[in-house]
């Protein structure tokens, strides 16, 4: 796998300080570090670099309209609410913290998912962890 384990830790300590991302579960996805709330994507330190972030799809066009920001291509074809979020726009600890935020709210408001990817430890991830107190 080829995520930057720096940027992992970085997600995983603004996800400890977000109390809708208590319970969070890691996965490797992608080629990166996927962090999941119920299951669902939420944010992944990307194999590329920078972060892949699940969003609303209707504020995918004011999304990226930030410098940094735009739409994840998937087989071909660019994906609204799915969004790669280059370096440069999450070197500071508060821009990190902004788009983990958009990316956790959005995960949160789906349905859990039911089954062995809803909760519990990751094969080759760090499980489950909770708010540092």
């Amino acid at each position: 796998m080829v995520y930057c384990n720096e940027l992992a830790d970085r997600i995983r300590a603004v996800l400890a300080g977000i109390d809708g991302a208590c319970g969070a579960t890691e996965q490797q996805m992608f080629g990166g570090l996927a962090f999941l709330i119920g299951g669902n994507l939420a944010v992944s330190a990307a194999a590329r670099g920078g972060l892949l972030l699940r969003a609303d799809p209707a504020a995918s066009d004011a999304l990226c309209a930030h410098p940094g920001v735009e739409r994840a291509v998937m087989r071909g074809r660019p994906m609204d609410g799915w969004l790669r979020v280059d370096d440069a726009a999450v070197a500071a600890d508060e821009d990190l913290a902004r788009w983990v935020r958009i990316g956790v709210d959005y995960a949160a408001s789906l349905p859990p998912k039911q089954g062995p990817r809803s909760s519990g430890p990751r094969a080759g991830g760090r499980g489950t962890f909770s708010r540092r107190a």
